[in-house]
């Protein structure tokens, strides 16, 4: 069974819409990792390029507008991810396809943590002159999920919120 890609509170950088957009790319991303239809993995590869093209060129728009320092090396990468996803779309080949959305879900964390996260910053900062601030919540373990019976204290239990 193909590994799941889902929307997790780690992957929020406190700019909303930038925020809205990764949430979209990994709902994109996770539909082709879950599909085993050729023809089903083929139209999810397309509309991941459909994404990435709106993507990125949303992202490359504001480093543009916003003289963003490291907006270069931010722009290389994402032509450069596009570009695979087009070479792939080329030479269609359904595993191919699924391997390269496996590909992009380790490549994502990565990428927002470390480049997305400064231009959300940078963007957050000359808006509001202000540093984003991101709301997390406290996650429980997959061994306290499974397991009932563990217990906490009332400092270490989950919030609820909605934020």
């Amino acid at each position: 069974m193909s590994r799941k890609f889902k929307w997790e509170d780690r992957y929020r950088l406190g700019f909303d819409q930038m925020d809205k957009i990764h949430s979209e790319f990994v709902e994109v991303v996770d539909s082709l990792i879950q599909s085993d239809d050729p023809e089903d993995i083929k139209k999810c590869l397309v509309l991941i390029e459909r994404h990435a093209i709106d993507h990125f060129e949303t992202e490359n728009q504001w480093m543009i507008e916003s003289n963003f320092p490291a907006a270069q090396c931010h722009i290389e990468e994402h032509s450069n991810v596009l570009k695979s996803i087009r070479e792939v779309l080329e030479c269609f080949d359904a595993q191919l396809a699924k391997d390269l959305g496996m590909a992009l879900m380790d490549w994502f964390p990565g990428h927002a943590d470390y480049l997305d996260s400064a231009l959300a910053t940078w963007m957050v900062k000359r808006r509001f002159s202000g540093a984003p601030l991101i709301f997390r919540r406290n996650p429980i373990s997959s061994d306290e999920r499974d397991n009932p019976m563990h217990s906490r204290g009332v400092d270490e239990l989950p919030q609820s919120s909605t934020v």
